[in-house]
């Protein structure tokens, strides 16, 4: 009766989960749009296709028309600045509209119009994914070499960048394919953070961080902070994969770079709380640390696979 009851709860916990993805899934058909009304075309795909740039910058975007211009200037400046001193350095910015409803994609058109869609591409959700849904559409569509995700507030200063990537060198080197990944870290900054958080917030905060070292990431101190680099190798093998589409899907991604045995680096950077978050705190940790749960019984009970 007890062995019954066991396989009909494990039946019942895999019914309500994401089937599976396989590796060869084709990438999510949006479009890329040149303005809001401008010709369509595809996006490439980012398992079939060459990389033909060297740095991919996925920024995903909810109701972000009062943030966006901030980060877009500040990362204009220094990639502008970059190709000009660096030749054979080239980029693009994939600008992913996670379905808001103010004029988020007015603004991230009129950059489209201003440096072009080879430079800067929109992808428009039909509906709200999450933001690991629109990080997981961006990604599969880009053409870098790295792939970099980045919060569209501007929270993180982007010339840390250089510090990401020269960790992602180090760990690349003398490996072909290049399998690395570099995370940016506020863990530094965690003493002056708890200085300022109610007790309640640093309270979840720690269950989190428990929860994450014990169930599905170790040795990461910060598995939420934006700012991410990928090699394409690594890309390649993570986001295909990739189930959860809301806050939790840091977790997944470096839970499955850890089960793939691809290197991880954790970067100290440069971050700073911007004003109009979207985030409910409570609502946020209660879901995360569900979705925590799902993700280390998917994978050991053999529901998602990579």
């Amino acid at each position: 009766m007890a062995l019954a009851a066991a396989v009909a709860a494990v039946a019942a916990f895999g019914a309500t989960l994401p089937a599976s993805r396989p590796r060869d899934s084709p990438p999510l058909a949006f479009p890329l749009t040149s303005g809001l009304d401008g010709p369509k075309e595809p996006f490439p795909d980012l398992l079939t296709s060459e990389a033909s740039k060297s740095l991919s910058l996925i920024v995903p975007m909810y109701n972000e028309e009062e943030r966006l211009g901030v980060m877009m200037d500040e990362t204009m400046t220094y990639l502008e600045g970059r190709a000009q001193a660096d030749r054979g350095f080239s980029y693009e910015l994939i600008l992913v509209d996670d379905g808001s409803s103010d004029a988020t994609a007015a603004v991230a058109a009129a950059y489209v119009d201003q440096f072009s869609p080879d430079v800067v591409r929109l992808c428009r959700l039909p509906a709200n994914r999450g933001k690991g849904g629109a990080v997981r559409a961006g990604m599969l569509a880009a053409r870098g070499e790295m792939l970099l995700m980045v919060d569209a507030d501007g929270a993180t200063q982007f010339s840390d960048l250089d510090r990401l990537e020269a960790a992602l060198n180090d760990l690349a080197a003398g490996h072909e394919p290049p399998l690395a990944v570099a995370v940016g870290s506020r863990a530094h900054l965690q003493d002056d953070a708890v200085a300022e958080r109610t007790f309640f917030r640093n309270l979840l905060m720690h269950v989190f961080h428990s929860l994450v070292s014990t169930l599905c990431v170790s040795g990461i101190r910060d598995t939420q902070c934006g700012f991410k680099l990928f090699s394409r190798a690594a890309a390649q093998l993570i986001f295909p994969h990739m189930h959860l589409e809301r806050w939790a899907f840091d977790v997944e991604a470096l839970y499955i770079a850890q089960r793939l045995a691809i290197p991880v680096a954790e970067v100290s950077v440069n971050w700073e709380e911007i004003p109009g978050s979207k985030l409910s705190v409570v609502q946020a940790s209660i879901q995360m640390a569900i979705d925590l749960v799902r993700i280390r019984l998917a994978y050991t009970l053999g529901f998602w696979s990579v």
